[in-house]
């Protein structure tokens, strides 16, 4: 299998870099590593990463888990959307989101609106291997992983793939996977994006 393709650049690319001006959302499953890419994506651009879920914790005062044991799933996906909502209308940063929260109509509305979307699409088997032995994902804790994985990839990535911009996951470092979304969100933007300049002691 050859690695996947930068992108082609349209006939409207500028070559001037401009900041981030709009808050880039990380979408996709748990173990797509939106957290591991967003962090990296932030570093660059000079601007904030925030994850969706450490947010919500710390709005509700205990982990995802006790909050899925004590109020469920439909609880927890009203708790979220209110916390995406509110982390869209503030600073521009590099936001990852729950593997769930695009599912939801109204948050999908709003980061189509507020946000561009970048959906990490991960085969199963590389989900298996980077989620195996975690049991901090509340929705892997009720049977078999893969089982459970297959079943959420055929409902949500129908879903995912209303997203911005697409880009396939493989078997490769985190800096070079980065190399890859930051080119897919300049191309899908129509520029570079401006890097600040770091010191030596950086």
């Amino acid at each position: 299998m050859t690695d996947p393709q930068p992108p082609l650049l349209p006939p409207t690319f500028s070559a001037i870099p401009q900041p981030l001006h709009k808050t880039v959302t990380m979408v996709g499953l748990m173990g797509a590593g939106k957290s591991v890419i967003g962090k990296r994506l932030a570093a660059r651009l000079g601007v904030p990463f925030v994850d969706a879920d450490t947010e919500i914790e710390n709005a509700a005062g205990f982990t995802i888990a006790d909050f899925f044991a004590r109020f469920g799933e439909a609880a927890f996906r009203e708790g979220e959307a209110k916390v995406i909502s509110r982390l869209l209308e503030g600073p521009v940063c590099i936001l990852a989101t729950g593997g769930g929260a695009f599912m939801n109509a109204n948050t999908r509305a709003l980061i189509r609106t507020s946000a561009t979307s970048i959906w990490l699409k991960a085969s199963l088997d590389l989900l298996v291997s980077r989620t195996a032995g975690r049991s901090h994902r509340p929705l892997l804790n009720q049977g078999d992983p893969r089982a459970i994985l297959g079943d959420l990839m055929e409902r949500r990535y129908p879903v995912y793939a209303e997203a911005d911009v697409t880009v396939p996951l493989v078997d490769e470092s985190p800096d070079a996977t980065c190399d890859r979304v930051q080119a897919a969100l300049e191309t899908y933007l129509g520029h570079p994006l401006l890097m600040p300049v770091r010191g030596p002691s950086e």
